[in-house]
């Protein structure tokens, strides 16, 4: 063995650390790469857009890098950046910022996605996600990286973004967009939700957001329903009125542009402007209506003229100027529907969907009604304060919705209708289940009081992992039945299992004997003439013992 040289075995790689670091959570530079795509891709699409209307244009105004310019500038726009317009005919720098809504689910959708497909990190089966923070971070890092020289390219052309509105906008939109991926990889937990709700609403309405199980709550359900009809609403009033001014509708094509590609312009234009004008129409509806320029509202009461305005085919349903008639009143119709729908989403959820609080009280449910009037107008002021914006200075300075004005309207509107509607909901939906003879919910049935049968002195303790399990009593078969010829006690040999039985069945013949004496401490009283040929049990049989013995 003298020969023998000893050499040190490399052990090989287990393979779960193999596994390790094949499914490895990737780093930031992942986070990274996907916020640079999705920023990448969504100023494709909107360079993509603009050569093919410019390549398309029969009098184009600029070169190739013009057209570079307005779109890396529509793109902030997308995002909610206000514009500056410097060629104008007075010669002084004039805002534009309406962003159109369409065009921001583009961004929106593109980071929502980045974030998503980072934090999942390609894992499979039960590989670890990417930490969240890492994730989000990183899109956030990786998407301003390419928004801030897009912004600087932009800086150079006719359209000018506002410096301070793009510094807001684009990292909120960004922060948001990247986070709602992020939740939406990890299952959507409620714990981040439930921390902000902690600390924006107080402990007796967040249930009314958020539900126990993670879904939104009765009021978040119903307001969301709420805001979803009016914009609908505001939709099918947009086209109505548009077929009304057909006439108008379509001289205001050709007085804009000539030719299939400036028509087909115009009409993109319209198409990505649509939401917008839908969310004016519900203005409208709820009576604040909206602004054409500083001191010209356009109400359900009246509307002035504004004669600064383009001719352009969505300003084509306009109503005419003068005063209100019976015809624009009967908009009203869309916020008593709307506030028909929330009461009707709460009225039901106050009798099934009411948790640990059962069926909700009147007063319960006339307040989640108004709380969810009130989370409906807060979505409503946000779409129209979105919707909305300058287009110039001076008399264009406020053009569309007044954000706080919808708001309040829509919480007046929808909060009487909707507790009106939610308590007649209610009172219905109890009224049917007390003809079907289903006992009445939001009363607590006492349970009635039964004796506390004598347990053995010495019981088992059961495994922790048993606990939550099923009793075996409610699943196990029904007992055979006791033949006549065997006696009441059967005994087991096997130590002390065979003891505690023997005492549980004494224990038993001893109520049994009580019952038939009428001593039991039941409250019940005692038989005239008991009975006292009950066989009393024997003692234990030794283990060695295998006849029954008789009754002593």
């Amino acid at each position: 063995m003298a020969g023998v040289i000893q050499t040190t075995v490399r052990r090989s790689m287990p393979a779960s650390l193999l596994l390790r670091v094949r499914h490895r959570s990737p780093g930031l530079a992942n986070g990274l790469v996907g916020g640079a795509l999705a920023a990448g891709l969504g100023l494709a699409a909107f360079t993509v857009l603009v050569m093919l209307l410019w390549v398309s244009s029969p009098y184009p105004d600029s070169g190739p890098g013009g057209a570079l310019h307005v779109a890396a500038a529509l793109w902030l726009l997308a995002h909610g950046a206000e514009l500056v317009r410097v060629d104008t005919l007075s010669g002084a720098p004039a805002p534009m910022g309406v962003p159109p809504l369409l065009l921001a689910v583009v961004p929106v959708w593109l980071l929502h996605r980045a974030a998503r497909d980072t934090a999942e990190g390609g894992a499979r089966d039960n590989a670890p996600l990417m930490p969240g923070r890492t994730a989000w971070a990183g899109v956030v890092l990786g998407y301003l990286a390419v928004a801030a020289p897009a912004a600087l390219y932009a800086a150079g052309g006719a359209l000018r973004p506002s410096w301070t509105w793009t510094a807001l906008c684009v990292p909120l939109v960004a922060l948001v967009a990247a986070g709602t991926g992020v939740w939406t990889a990890y299952g959507r937990p409620s714990g981040p939700l439930e921390q902000v709700l902690g600390a924006v609403l107080p402990r007796g309405a967040r249930h009314l957001v958020l539900g126990p199980d993670g879904r939104p709550g009765v009021a978040a359900r119903a307001a969301a329903a709420g805001a979803t009809v009016l914009v609908a609403g505001g939709a099918v009033l947009l086209t109505v009125s548009l077929g009304w001014h057909f006439g108008e509708t379509r001289r205001t094509f050709g007085r804009l542009t000539e030719g299939w590609s400036g028509w087909l312009a115009v009409l993109l234009l319209c198409v990505t402007l649509l939401p917008n004008a839908a969310v004016w129409a519900a203005a409208y509806a709820l009576g604040p209506g909206f602004l054409l320029g500083a001191g010209v509202a356009v109400t359900p009461l009246g509307a002035r003229a504004a004669p600064l305005l383009p001719p352009f085919p969505l300003l084509a349903a306009v109503p005419d100027p003068g005063a209100g008639t019976a015809l624009h009143g009967t908009v009203v119709a869309l916020p008593l529907t709307a506030g028909v729908v929330v009461g009707w989403f709460v009225g039901r959820g106050s009798v099934t969907g009411g948790g640990r609080f059962g069926v909700w009280t009147t007063g319960r449910t006339a307040g989640a009604a108004a709380f969810a009037a009130g989370l409906c107008g807060v979505l409503m002021a946000l779409l129209a304060g979105l919707a909305g914006g300058p287009l110039g200075t001076a008399a264009l300075a406020r053009f569309g919705p007044v954000w706080w004005q919808v708001g309040l309207a829509t919480a007046v509107w929808l909060g009487l209708t909707a507790a009106a509607t939610a308590l007649t909901v209610r009172a219905w939906r109890l009224r049917r289940s007390y003809r079907r003879g289903e006992r009445r919910a939001d009363r607590v049935v006492a349970p009635r009081r039964r004796p506390a049968l004598p347990r053995p002195p010495r019981r088992e303790r059961l495994h922790r992992g048993t606990w939550f399990k099923r009793k075996p009593g409610r699943s196990a078969p029904a007992p055979a039945p006791v033949a006549a010829d065997e006696p009441y006690l059967l005994l087991d040999d096997d130590g002390d299992d065979g003891d505690d039985r023997a005492h549980g069945a004494l224990d038993d013949l001893r109520d049994l004997r009580d019952l038939r004496d009428g001593t039991d401490p039941f409250g019940l009283r005692p038989r005239p003439e008991p009975l006292d040929d009950l066989p009393t049990a024997s003692p234990p049989a030794a283990p060695g013992d295998t006849e029954s013995r008789p009754p002593a």
